[in-house]
C-alpha cells in the first residue's frame, strides 16, 4: 500500500462555528475491489482527525485514478481538507456557493456576497470604492420602508464603510478563508437594522422596482441629476450583481432584461470657467516653481498633457522621448492614484501601481508632449533628476507625492498667481479643473 500526504497541523475553515479544517492527510494507491457481479475501483485517502479514510467508488480504474489525482493535486498544492467531510476546503466552498438558497436572500446579502466576490478578483482599490458607492445607492431604496432620519447618516456611512468592503469586514484566516468580524461599536446597531429591513432580492423581479432602483442611480447624493456617463456606469455594476444573482439561483431570470427604461438626457459640459487660458497657466507655474519647483513640471504636465495625478506618480524616464526641440512623447503604462487604504489588500503597506484606468495590464497610452511641456521636462530632469527606478516625481523620502502635499501647494500658488476677482471664479480650483489647451478648443 502506497501514499502519499502532508504533516502540517489544522485549524479552523473560516473560524468561529465554522468545521475544522487540517493539512494532514494521506493519499493511498487505487484499491481493486472485486464484486460477485462486477469490478470496481476505489480512490482512498485519509484526513486526520476522521474515524476512517475516505474513499470513492468508480466503474473504472481511469476514473479512479484521475479523483485520485485530484486530490494528491490538493494535498501537493498545500489545500487545507475539511475534516468533517474528508474533502478539500476549496470543494466545500464550491459546493456549498452552488446550492441554491433554500430561502429567499436579501439584497443586501446578495449584494455583499457579490462584493466578497469582486474583491477576491483583486480588483483596484477604486473599482471596489466605486463599486461599493453604486450598491450604496442600490441598498437605500431596496428596504422593506424609508429610512428613520436619526439613522440615516449612519446607513450611507455604514454600508460603504462595513457592508461593502471585504476588507474591513472580514479577516482572512487559516487556508487564505476570510470570516466575518464584528462591526464597529458604532456601527452595530444600524447594521442590525440594515439586515432586518432589507427586501427580498426576489422583489427584483417585480418591474416597478426596477424602475426605483434605477431611477435611483440618476440621482446624486445632494438629489441633483447625475451625469449621462455617471449613470451608464452605475446600471453596469447593478447588471453585474443582478447577473451575479441569477447566477447563484437568487433570480431566476435578470430583470433587467427589456426593461422599460431609459438613461436620462443630461448635458454636462466642461465649465469654462475653471479653464485657464496661456498666460494664467503661466502665472501659475511661476508662483508654483517659487514655492515647490519641484512640482512646477507635475502641474505642467496635467496642464499640457491631460495626465492624471496618479500616472505622473509612475512616470519614469525612459517613458519619455524628450528632444532638444519639437514634440516629444511619453508612453503612460501605470497608474498610482491615492485611494483610502481601507480598499487595498494591504493596507498598511505602501501604495501599489497598476494598470492604466479602462486598460488592460501591460498596455501604453501615448500622449504627445508640445515643445514648452518637453523644455520643462528637461529642466525638471537636469535640476532633480530621478529615482533609482526612474521615477521623476517624489516626496522627500522617495516616496509617491501625496495629494495633502501638491494640493496645498496649488492653493497657495492660486492665491498668489491670481487676482482677487479671479481667486473668488471657479478659475483653476484645482491643477485637474484648470483644463487644458485641447480642453479649452473643445
Amino acid at each position: 500500500m502506497s501514499g502519499h500526504g502532508s504533516s502540517r497541523s489544522g485549524g479552523n475553515v473560516g473560524g468561529g462555528d465554522e468545521p475544522r479544517s487540517t493539512f494532514d492527510v494521506r493519499v493511498w494507491a487505487v484499491r481493486e475491489v472485486k464484486g460477485k457481479r462486477r469490478t470496481t475501483w476505489q480512490a482512498r485517502w485519509w484526513v486526520a482527525g476522521r474515524p476512517s479514510e475516505n474513499s470513492r467508488s468508480f466503474t473504472t480504474k481511469g476514473a479512479a485514478e484521475a479523483r485520485r489525482a485530484e486530490i494528491l493535486t490538493a494535498v501537493k498544492k498545500g489545500e487545507a481538507f475539511e475534516v468533517s467531510s474528508g474533502l478539500p476546503v476549496r470543494e466545500v466552498l464550491a459546493r456549498r456557493a452552488a446550492e441554491p438558497p433554500a430561502v429567499a436572500r436579501t439584497w443586501l446579502q446578495v449584494a455583499r456576497a457579490f462584493v466578497d466576490a469582486k474583491w477576491e478578483q483583486g480588483q483596484a482599490p477604486g473599482s471596489r470604492r466605486s463599486i461599493a458607492n453604486v450598491l450604496t445607492a442600490v441598498t437605500v431604496v431596496l428596504f422593506d420602508g424609508p429610512v428613520p432620519v436619526e439613522v440615516e447618516e449612519l446607513v450611507r456611512e455604514a454600508l460603504p464603510g462595513w457592508s461593502f468592503n471585504t476588507g474591513a469586514r472580514t479577516t482572512v484566516g487559516r487556508g487564505g478563508v476570510r470570516r466575518e468580524v464584528a462591526p464597529p461599536q458604532g456601527w452595530a446597531g444600524v447594521v442590525a437594522w440594515m439586515e432586518a429591513h432589507s427586501r427580498p432580492v426576489t422583489d427584483l423581479a417585480d418591474p416597478d422596482v426596477v424602475r426605483l432602483v434605477l431611477g435611483a442611480l440618476t440621482r446624486r447624493l445632494d438629489g441633483r441629476p447625475a451625469a449621462a456617463n455617471t449613470v451608464i456606469r452605475r446600471r453596469q455594476v447593478f447588471e453585474m450583481a443582478v447577473k451575479y444573482a441569477v447566477s447563484r439561483g437568487d433570480l431566476e431570470v435578470n430583470p433587467l432584461v427589456g426593461a422599460d427604461w431609459q438613461v436620462p438626457r443630461t448635458v454636462v459640459e466642461v465649465d469654462r470657467r475653471a479653464v485657464v487660458n496661456a498666460e494664467q497657466a503661466g502665472r501659475l507655474f511661476a508662483a508654483v516653481a517659487r514655492r515647490a519647483p519641484e512640482l512646477e513640471a507635475f502641474f505642467a504636465t496635467i496642464y499640457h498633457a491631460a495626465v492624471r495625478p496618479g500616472e505622473l506618480q509612475e512616470l519614469r524616464l525612459d517613458q519619455l522621448t524628450l528632444p532638444v526641440s519639437g514634440w516629444g512623447e511619453v508612453l503612460l503604462e501605470a497608474n498610482n492614484p491615492e485611494i483610502s487604504p481601507r480598499w487595498s489588500d494591504s493596507p498598511h503597506g505602501p501604495r501599489q501601481a497598476r494598470e492604466l484606468k479602462h486598460r488592460a495590464k501591460g498596455e501604453v497610452r501615448p500622449v504627445p508632449l508640445n515643445p514648452r511641456l518637453v523644455a520643462v521636462l528637461r529642466r525638471h530632469i537636469d535640476t532633480f533628476g530621478v529615482t533609482p527606478d526612474g521615477r521623476l516625481f517624489r516626496s522627500g523620502r522617495g516616496n509617491a507625492v501625496k495629494a495633502t502635499r501638491y494640493l496645498q501647494v496649488w492653493r497657495e500658488a492660486r492665491k498668489e498667481a491670481l487676482s482677487p476677482a479671479e481667486q473668488a471664479s471657479p478659475l483653476a480650483r484645482g491643477p485637474t479643473t484648470c483644463g487644458t489647451p485641447r480642453c479649452r478648443a473643445g
